[in-house]
Formats: structure tokens, C-alpha cells, sequence
């Protein structure tokens, strides 16, 4: 699980303007940074240019999954990440994240901001705590609680369910023990009941 790039864009008119954007190409090689960052501005500025004010969505790239919502006041937010994140926890980000920037950052200076005007400094901590959804997202770790709590139930059903078949077999064996000695009881009985006699 990634996260690759985390933008705040202005759904204008005519097209969207990217206002911010933090970017984690560290997983490619030194060569292909750049362009990576290029084609991740480019990705989120159409995606926010072609969806409806009030959405939210989820588009697939390549191996890529972009996570995108425009709220009703055109500030929009932009996650990509592979496929593996869950769109919960992205959604959740781009949710914090554009209430954050709309509460520092005026309303006046989206349509007309740039990445060199616009001052907001916490994209880059907000891209950086959630790469892991897990310690992040409190309900992710509750749902990673959860799983682990039901793989351990789920082991310990089946050492019972063991355990309970090596108990049915003592209790089988213990049957057989109480025929044979029921059995041993009434020869030994019979004989001492002979020897009485005589």
C-alpha cells in the first residue's frame, strides 16, 4: 500500500488549477521522477476538470487508482495510490485535508493561486502519515484488530475442534473399556461364583 501524490486543486471554469501537491516518487528510479510528478499533476488536474462539483470517485490508471473530491464550493482534493490502498482511508484524507486548507487558506485566493502562491505547508505530513492506512486511520486499525482477532478465534475453533475429536476417541476407547470390564466383571463372577460352591 502508497500513496503517491496528494494535490488540492480549483475546479475553475474553464480548467483546474492546481494549488498544492505533495509527491512520493522515491519508489522510482532517479530518472523517472520527474516525469512521474509531471504526469501526476497532469492526471489529477483532468480528473478534477471532467467530475461534477458535490462527487467523489475513484479512477484506475494503469496500476494506479486516483481517488478525487470536489466539494460544492469547486476546492477539490486528489489522491493517487495503488491499488492495494483502501479507498475508505483515501477519501477520509482528501475529506481532512481540504477542511484543513479551506480553514488556512482564504476562499479568495483559489481562483487565482499557484503552487508558488498558495502557503500550506501540511500536504507533505499529511502524505507521509497516511502511507500506513493502519496507524493513520482509526478505524483501519480497529478493522486490523478485528482480522487478527478472528484469525486467532478461528485457530483456536479448530485446536478445539482437535481436541475434540482426540476426546471422542477417548471417550470411544473408554466405551470399549467399559464393555471389556463389564465383560471381565461377569467371567470373574462366574468363576468366583464356582469356587463359592465347592
Amino acid at each position: 500500500m502508497r500513496l503517491y501524490s496528494l494535490s488540492v486543486l480549483y475546479k475553475g471554469d474553464p480548467k483546474a488549477l492546481l494549488l498544492r501537491a505533495a509527491y512520493d516518487v522515491s519508489t522510482f528510479s532517479f530518472f523517472q521522477r520527474t516525469s512521474a510528478q509531471e504526469f501526476m499533476t497532469f492526471t489529477s488536474q483532468l480528473i478534477v476538470q471532467r467530475s461534477a462539483e458535490g462527487s467523489r470517485a475513484s479512477v484506475k490508471e494503469q496500476g494506479y487508482l486516483c481517488h478525487v473530491y470536489v466539494r460544492n464550493d469547486s476546492l477539490a482534493g486528489v489522491v493517487i495510490a495503488d491499488s492495494e490502498y483502501p479507498s475508505r482511508v483515501a477519501f477520509t484524507l482528501l475529506e481532512k485535508v481540504l477542511d484543513d486548507f479551506s480553514k488556512q487558506v482564504d476562499s479568495v485566493h483559489w481562483p487565482v493561486g499557484s503552487p508558488d502562491t498558495i502557503h500550506y505547508t501540511a500536504l507533505d505530513r499529511y502524505l507521509s502519515t497516511y502511507q500506513n492506512p493502519r496507524e493513520a486511520d482509526p478505524m483501519s486499525k480497529v478493522q486490523a484488530e478485528l482480522d487478527e482477532t478472528k484469525i486467532i478465534l478461528h485457530n483456536t475453533m479448530e485446536s478445539l475442534l482437535e481436541r475434540g475429536e482426540k476426546i471422542d476417541d477417548l471417550v470411544s476407547k473408554s466405551e470399549v473399556l467399559g464393555i471389556q470390564s463389564k465383560a471381565f466383571y461377569k467371567t470373574a463372577r462366574k468363576q468366583n461364583s464356582c469356587c463359592a460352591v465347592m
